[in-house]
């Protein structure tokens, strides 16, 4: 099995269904994909041997791409067509230049 760098947030336990959840994210080759997990363990298992098996189950479903999960990937803004960007420096330096121009 292939090792990832893993993140585990939002560690709850719930006691209706007797199961440790959390949101565990990996990161393989750049991207991250995010995986809900849940196990059935008693609430006095140590939060150590909780997220091994939350960790495992998000790792067995990221190599078969079962379940549901989550990607996401940056973006950047693209520049409308036709148009110049906006500076704000620009803008405010024209209004005060204009004298002509009256408040009322």
């Amino acid at each position: 099995m292939q090792t990832y760098q893993t993140q585990i947030t939002d560690v709850i336990y719930n006691a209706s269904t007797q199961c440790f959840e959390a949101l565990v994210t990996l990161h393989d080759a750049g991207k991250a994909r995010k995986y809900a997990c849940a196990i059935s363990a008693p609430i006095t298992m140590s939060f150590e041997d909780a997220a091994k098996g939350l960790t495992q189950q998000a790792e067995r479903r990221h190599a078969t791409r079962l379940g549901l999960s989550s990607h996401f990937t940056a973006s950047r803004a693209r520049p409308r067509a036709g148009r110049m960007g906006f500076d704000p420096v620009h803008w405010l330096e024209s209004l005060i230049n204009k004298e002509d121009r009256s408040a009322a």
